[in-house]
């Protein structure tokens, strides 16, 4: 038995072409800012644009009607409303339908009816008491096949052959024969054919059908039914031909079964569409045969949707082929976020310590080839080789490569891409929204549905000419509800992108006129949505796109803090906290006299990180400690003495939840400003960042410096500092121990350092973006807004030259060779960590498509090699040439696999 499984992790990758992630979803990396969904013929809301499922399934089913629902609504008089026949149709038992064919209804619903609704009725409800029992056995059986794609457990369900089969025929039979109402018949002569079909007896079904369901001479909901069964037995009989144009059939006249069709369609018939064209006769069919051809390739609808404008601009769904490539569009014109990267990268992050027991920042071998790739990317382009796909160079490098001209760069643009370098934009996409725009404008002017008016009005949007589009909306005139809220939201769109810089004014304008797109209201958790679920982002929307637009202008005035409070918390900080931020941060929170716009909706975000001057003074505390400014840093640390801790949360998960509390700190444990253990002067004993202080670290000899304490806060730790750089500036042995001590903690804190937690607002040393060597000159990589905040990273980088100068200072007026040696080793640790950062500016530019990739991936790593030995060995080279028999050297040599290698 041939059984051919791939593993759906491997497919997922493969899923989309535009997303290595396999979680990621890209109907929710866009703004939905054009709503599909307002389209009047609603049973082709499957057929609006999807990339997550195989239809668009936003939508309620409810707003599908279903024929056979309003075929017997009618049948019934319009007694019942259409949910009440939907009950009876589809969820009533049996025995309430004989219960009141009995005359004793205990249904309330039957009850309200009354016991004369069967006497007027008694053909329908007869046919239903049957239909209801046929029900269950309806499914075809399955039967496993030695070419069968994947394996099927046992099934004990119900199926078509448990019925007698000559028995249920004749029943069916009598019950056609006796029947008065035509529909009624034709309704038994669909399940004469439907269990012909599902028993397989193809040519039975065909039978049937000519014989029960044709003769009755209707066209309504039973015989497109029959119709849709007729189908299947031709396909049964290998007549994909009569099968696929009877499914198209269906397609065209059946509202809610549009959807199964089209599926039928494309696994009766390869060449399904262009053979339904061939057979098409009325310009009805030829205009539905060229929608399913241009819905099924959609690379360039155009020349589809002109051909459907030649037979009827009033069509629907040509309307729908329009808002599928509007949304294509807004794909890559939307994206809900911007990445900014530098030397055409597609990470930022080039390079990160782990808290493994060995550390990749220090480890030589084995080399990294494939510098700025994340590990779903190199696993995306492993299996892509393996399988021979080839890469699209268009999308090769999504989210990424973004210049700054290519966006922003004067407030007059709203904040979209000009050139997207997302999914897979070129300039064809470009030209596609000329086109598009051609196409809309001619057939508004010869359509009377508003829609293509709405349409040009936001593809003019897109173009950025604001005043065009507001223009075009004024001039809509529509009672269509649907269609005045599209006008609405694309107004105040209009409005605010189009405003070059937002002023005080202009913010009470936004509070006076749009409150309901920032004032958040207050959503209810559905019964079956988990804490988790919630916590996430919610669907991209028209707000959350006004808000990025106002993050950016702020952005770009200059008003950083407002910024990044439009997309994150105040406690988020934490995270990244960069000093120039900070204290744009800190400049609105000290505002005063703040507009009401700043109030409710900036500020709001200016969340509980307990004492807020003292959270700000622990940051800017921290950074003076990273540039050796110590008595800066104990001036903040002054009035950071009430910090109660890094704002952090614990999750607790239970059966269906999780229970969110925040996070309270041990007496004993770091905080973030005490609980400083002292061997944060010590030096390390082996590259282990998961061991315990103690095990990792070793103390140097502070007998001569008492204010070093075994636990400190930052307080402390200061002052303890600036007592060791005064006595530093002496010319004995104790000033030669006081710099190295200092050297030691600039080191130990360093993203190298087993203290790397310390200064950059974390609660340990575990891996993180923060701990990242960048590969960035600016000051920020953050270019356009803030709202990626906390999925980039950035503080400032290490001067691992302030450590060093404090270690020359302490080669310099030592005499005691082995501590000299120890000296040397921390010089050349320090040293690493510049050419990590040079190895992080210059990442490797060699196409992974080239086919000489290897050979010249081997030939830069010698290159990189050939410059750390020459310029970053400086203090390796001396401790090998002059200390090679320290005592402390052999110890190295003992504990340290690069030291040893290198000393080789």
């Amino acid at each position: 038995m041939k059984k051919y499984i791939l593993s759906l992790a491997v497919l997922s990758l493969f899923y989309t072409k535009y997303d290595a992630c396999a979680w990621s979803d890209p109907d929710y990396e866009y703004f939905n800012l054009f709503t599909q969904s307002i389209i009047k013929d609603k049973s082709y809301l499957p057929f609006l644009h999807s990339y997550s499922t195989r239809f668009y399934t936003d939508f309620k089913q409810s707003q599908i009607p279903d024929e056979n629902i309003e075929s017997w609504r009618k049948f019934f008089n319009n007694q019942l409303s259409y949910a009440e026949t939907d009950f009876m149709v589809n969820k009533m038992s049996m025995n309430d339908l004989n219960e009141l064919k009995k005359g004793t209804p205990n249904n309330a619903l039957l009850t309200k009816l009354g016991t004369g609704f069967y006497q007027k009725y008694n053909e329908g409800i007869d046919y239903l008491i049957e239909a209801k029992y046929l029900e269950p056995y309806m499914k075809i059986n399955y039967v496993e096949s030695a070419d069968s794609f994947y394996y099927r457990e046992n099934s004990t369900d119900k199926n078509a052959t448990n019925l007698d089969y000559p028995k249920t025929i004749s029943a069916l039979t009598s019950l056609y024969n006796a029947a008065k109402n035509p529909e009624i018949k034709q309704r038994y002569g669909y399940q004469l054919v439907r269990f012909n079909h599902y028993t397989r007896n193809y040519d039975a079904a065909l039978q049937a059908f000519k014989t029960y369901v044709e003769p009755v001479k209707l066209k309504g909901a039973p015989y497109f039914m029959s119709l849709d069964q007729l189908a299947g037995a031709q396909r049964g009989l290998q007549m994909n031909s009569d099968a696929n144009w009877n499914f198209f059939q269906v397609f065209m006249n059946s509202k809610s079964r549009k959807e199964s069709a089209f599926v039928s369609m494309k696994l009766s018939d390869t060449a399904s569409f262009n053979n339904i064209l061939k057979r098409a006769g009325t310009n009805e069919e030829k205009n539905m045969g060229y929608f399913l051809l241009g819905y099924e390739d959609f690379t360039n609808p155009i020349p589809i949707m002109e051909k459907m404008f030649d037979i009827n601009p009033d069509s629907e769904i040509l309307k729908v082929m329009a808002v599928r490539s509007i949304n294509e569009l807004e794909r890559s014109y939307l994206p809900t976020y911007y990445y900014a990267s530098d030397n055409g990268n597609n990470s930022t992050v080039q390079k990160s310590t782990s808290s493994t027991t060995t550390d990749p920042a220090k480890a030589e071998t084995p080399e990294v080839k494939e510098k700025g790739l994340s590990f779903w990317q190199k696993i995306v382009r492993f299996f892509k080789k393996l399988f021979g796909i080839k890469s699209d160079p268009t999308t090769e490098n999504s989210k990424a490569d973004q210049s700054d001209d290519e966006l922003l760069d004067n407030p007059n643009r709203i904040p979209f891409y000009t050139k997207n370098q997302s999914y897979y934009y070129d300039e064809k996409q470009k030209d596609f929204l000329d086109d598009l725009e051609k196409f809309t404008e001619k057939t508004k002017a010869k359509s009377k549905d508003e829609y293509w008016q709405i349409a040009d009005a936001y593809l003019k949007f897109l173009k950025k000419d604001y005043k065009a589009s507001t223009e075009i909306l004024e001039d809509i005139k529509t009672n269509n509800p649907e269609y005045l809220e599209e006008i609405k939201r694309m107004k105040v769109l209009n409005d605010i992108v189009s405003q070059p810089k937002i002023t005080a004014e202009y913010e009470n304008h936004l509070m006076k006129d749009y409150a309901e797109y920032f004032v958040e209201k207050e959503v209810k958790k559905d019964s079956t949505q988990s804490d988790y679920d919630s916590y996430y982002s919610p669907v991209p929307s028209t707000a959350s796109f006004l808000k990025d637009v106002l993050a950016n202008r702020y952005f770009l005035q200059g008003e950083d803090g407002k910024s990044f409070l439009m997309s994150n918390k105040l406690s988020d900080l934490q995270y990244n906290p960069n000093s120039n931020l900070v204290k744009s941060v800190e400049d609105f929170y000290r505002k005063p006299n703040k507009s009401q716009f700043e109030q409710q909706i900036i500020a709001k975000n200016i969340n509980d990180v307990g004492n807020i001057d003292a959270f700000f003074s622990v940051i800017y505390g921290d950074r003076a400690m990273r540039m050796a400014d110590f008595e800066k840093a104990k001036s903040y640390y002054q009035k950071a003495q009430s910090f109660t801790g890094i704002p952090r949360l614990n999750y607790e998960w239970t059966e269906n939840n999780q229970k969110v509390t925040p996070r309270q700190y041990a007496g004993a444990e770091y905080n973030g400003f005490k609980n400083v253990s002292n061997l944060i002067f010590g030096h390390n004993v082996w590259e282990s960042f998961e061991s315990a202080d103690n095990i990792s670290m070793e103390a140097e000899d502070y007998s001569a410096f008492p204010f070093i304490k075994n636990s400190m806060n930052k307080l402390e730790l200061s002052d303890a500092l600036i007592q060791l750089k005064k006595i530093g500036s002496g010319k004995d042995e104790k000033a030669a121990q006081a710099n190295q001590l200092i050297g030691n903690l600039l080191y130990n804190t360093s993203i190298l350092g087993y203290y790397r937690e310390v200064f950059v607002m974390d609660i340990d040393n575990s891996n993180g973006g923060k701990y990242d060597f960048w590969n960035t000159d600016k000051k920020t990589p953050y270019q356009y807004y803030y709202k990626n905040f906390l999925d980039s990273s950035y503080i400032e980088p290490n001067n691992f030259d302030l450590a060093i100068n404090y270690y020359k200072k302490a080669l310099d007026l030592s005499a005691n060779k082995d501590q000299k040696a120890r000296v040397l080793f921390q010089m050349a640790s320090a040293e690493q960590g510049k050419y990590y950062q040079y190895e992080a500016k210059n990442p490797s530019k060699i196409d992974y498509s080239d086919p000489k990739y290897s050979e010249k991936s081997d030939a830069y790593q010698i290159q990189l090699n050939d410059i750390k030995n020459q310029k970053y060995r400086t203090y390796f080279a001396i401790l090998k040439s002059q200390y090679a028999d320290a005592e402390v050297t052999k110890n190295l040599m003992g504990s340290c696999s690069y030291f040893s290698y290198f000393m080789k």
